[in-house]
């Protein structure tokens, strides 16, 4: 990546990527390769995985609105 972005355009970045993880934690993309015999152990990893981004980039717009519960 060699473009400079400013700040508004950095958040918006992350927004997208918040929620296209959101999409994927949820189920309504499913991640690539995955057709509708994926291994159903795969597919709960993959959420977890998904939910860990979604949390990550939820945290870097709201700083310190988060459980460190976990």
């Amino acid at each position: 990546m060699t473009d400079v972005v400013d700040a508004d355009e950095l958040l918006r970045r992350i927004r997208v990527a918040r929620d296209w993880a959101a999409e994927k934690e949820a189920g309504t993309g499913s991640p690539s390769g995955a057709g509708g015999g994926a291994d159903p152990t795969a597919a709960g990893i993959d959420r977890v995985a998904f939910s860990v981004v979604r949390e990550v980039l939820d945290e870097i717009i709201n700083p310190g609105t988060h459980s460190r519960s976990r």
